[in-house]
């Protein structure tokens, strides 16, 4: 397997950008843009089928609306191999920039878009397209902002520089879910379904423009900046990842499937049928997911740290052997009657999804050189995303019609069993050079 340490070790240019510049740059856009991505994913799992899809059966409508979801995570490797490209060609600043813009962008246009009783057929490929929109804008930021952290990094600390972008996804799913919490709080069902979903979508644009501003205080990494000096940048990224580096790019998507299944399965999907059938009002619901989220963005920087002690590989290993193991918890949890032991069983998911995706932050750009790092470090994470969440919550609904939540748990063991398989047949790149 090709690293990055195979590459010149002379001595990188020194930082450009101070430590809390880029700390606080890659943390809020990613923050943002998961904002954006979790508004989408709590509204699925609410009202995006009754809003935008015909009148039938509430189960048809929860899929259709489910299957919107995934449209998303299929659009993100596109957005990794379009962004990569011009992060990889032209610079990591003005291609995340543009990521940003775009998910807001789509964000705020469904906050206006009419249902389906307004607009016939039209609102669910309007929906369609900017849900797309949100998959490609994604696609190109996660891998930016992880190496805006990473290639600033002092010696010795690339997993807890790595940490920020990583922390942006727990904040992210706290303000979503706290702005949704609120609206069911103060307002009826009925003003709920009429307008009120559409508040988060659009406050999207206010949000943007303060991410904006942050990121056009940055300069252009130093790795990146050396590399143009020296004339390493390829033509075409996203070929020369899949021609030479198509190893670690699939190593590393089959690592991250198991955050992605810990993740969706233990909101969307759990949200949904937490409310559906185990009759949990939406606040209430809604009020555990915060609880629990706060375990994953507590672990987070604590999983860092110990990935820069001891390697990616042991925390990695562990994480995952305990995701195997939860995934025989869903059931008795969930079905328990029990209130907390609901919390308990989402808390528990989402501290191993912190677990194992903190370390991603370093351990994906460390699988690839500096000319197509950002193509790279993108098709991993995103393509993880197609077999760990694009079709999560749609198949876990399937699952548990047909065997029960024992079945969707097993789902959730053989992610995690995927990403150690992984892992196992990675290299430890804690020491590599960038």
């Amino acid at each position: 397997m090709t690293t990055s340490s195979t590459y010149s070790d002379s001595t990188p240019a020194a930082p450009v950008n101070s430590p809390a510049r880029v700390a606080t740059a890659s943390f809020i856009g990613t923050a943002i843009e998961f904002y954006d991505f979790y508004v989408y994913a709590t509204a699925a799992a609410l009202v995006i089928g009754p809003v935008f899809f015909p009148s039938g059966s509430g189960t048809a409508q929860m899929l259709a609306a489910f299957l919107t979801f995934g449209i998303a995570f299929m659009a993100r490797p596109l957005g990794s191999a379009l962004f990569g490209h011009f992060g990889d060609r032209i610079g990591r600043k003005s291609t995340l920039v543009a990521s940003l813009l775009l998910m807001g962008v789509s964000t705020t246009l469904i906050g206006v878009l009419p249902g389906y009783d307004s607009i016939g057929v039209w609102a669910p490929i309007t929906l369609c397209i900017l849900r797309f929109g949100q998959g490609l804008g994604l696609g190109g930021e996660w891998g930016g902002a992880a190496l805006l952290a990473t290639e600033n990094a002092p010696p010795g600390k690339r997993a807890w520089f790595g940490m920020f972008p990583q922390l942006g996804p727990s904040i992210g799913f706290l303000a979503a879910n706290g702005l949704f919490l609120g609206l069911a709080l103060g307002l009826s069902d009925e003003q709920f379904r009429a307008w009120g979903w559409r508040i988060p979508f659009l406050l999207s644009a206010a949000l943007v423009l303060v991410g904006l501003y942050v990121r056009l205080k940055l300069e252009e990494s130093p790795v990146f900046a050396k590399a143009i000096a020296d004339n390493q940048r390829v033509k075409m990224p996203v070929l020369d990842v899949f021609a030479k580096h198509w190893r670690p790019t699939l190593l590393g998507a089959a690592a991250m499937v198991v955050c992605y299944a810990l993740f969706y399965i233990s909101t969307v999907f759990s949200l949904s049928y937490g409310v559906s059938t185990l009759g949990y009002n939406r606040e209430t619901f809604l009020g555990l997911l915060c609880f629990a989220v706060v375990f994953m963005a507590l672990v987070t920087p604590l999983s860092a740290w110990l990935s820069d002690r001891y390697g990616r590989k042991p925390v990695l290993i562990v994480g995952a052997l305990l995701a195997i193991a939860s995934g025989f918890t869903m059931e008795p949890l969930l079905t328990s009657g029990s209130t907390a032991g609901v919390a308990l069983f989402l808390a528990i998911e989402l501290f191993l999804m912190g677990v194992t995706f903190a370390p991603m932050g370093a351990l994906l750009p460390e699988l690839f050189p500096t000319q197509v790092r950002y193509t790279g470090a993108s098709a991993a994470y995103n393509l993880g995303g197609i077999v760990g969440a694009s079709a999560a919550p749609f198949f876990a609904q399937k699952l548990v019609s047909m065997g029960g939540l024992s079945w969707v748990g097993g789902y959730v063991s053989a992610a995690a069993l995927i990403s150690l398989l992984a892992v196992l047949c990675l290299k430890e790149t804690r020491n590599a050079r960038l």
